[in-house]
């Protein structure tokens, strides 16, 4: 497995997995215990979603997320949301798919988002964190379209949930 960091926000690492090809299919590795030493996974959640299918900006104060698209294709987003970071409402964007398997690990206090490019797709998060999950109530959320963070999504109306459409 070949890791970066990304150029923009440092703190951001992406993983590239060996992929293993036959006749039978692919196989790959998501993540091993040895590339995360101080990082234990204690929660993980897949989502499905449809074309323009728009989630996030999401994150809070204590998750760590291991992101990827396991089938389709996905623009994700990662803002650093560290109010004292001299990186404070940057990004960067990634495309995640079944065909690059790449894997980004999203430390707390960075938002995560991300839109639906191909027919469907399945998203998987890994997350650790101390303590119980911060669900919904307790997570940090800004608008899709937040003219601070001013990233330009490839698509004018798409769909969201009730609460990313109320932010």
């Amino acid at each position: 497995m070949k890791i970066f960091k990304d150029k923009k926000l440092r703190e951001i690492k992406i993983f590239k997995p060996k992929t293993f090809s036959d006749f039978r299919g692919k196989i790959w590795t998501k993540w091993e215990k040895k590339l995360f030493k101080n990082i234990k996974f204690n929660l993980s959640k897949y989502t499905t979603s449809k074309k323009n299918v728009l989630r996030g900006f999401h994150g809070d104060s204590k998750s760590w997320k291991l992101v990827t698209c396991v089938k389709g294709e996905v623009l994700n987003v990662v803002v650093d949301y560290r109010k004292n970071s001299k990186n404070y409402l940057k990004y960067s964007s990634f495309v995640l798919n079944d065909k690059n398997k790449i894997s980004v690990l999203i430390p707390p206090m960075f938002l995560n988002s991300w839109l639906c490019l191909s027919k469907d797709c399945i998203y998987s998060y890994d997350y650790s964190f101390k303590g119980n999950y911060n669900d919904v109530k307790n997570q940090i959320s800004v608008k899709w379209n937040d003219a601070k963070i001013d990233f330009n999504w490839p698509v004018k109306k798409p769909i969201l949930s009730f609460r990313d459409r109320q932010r």
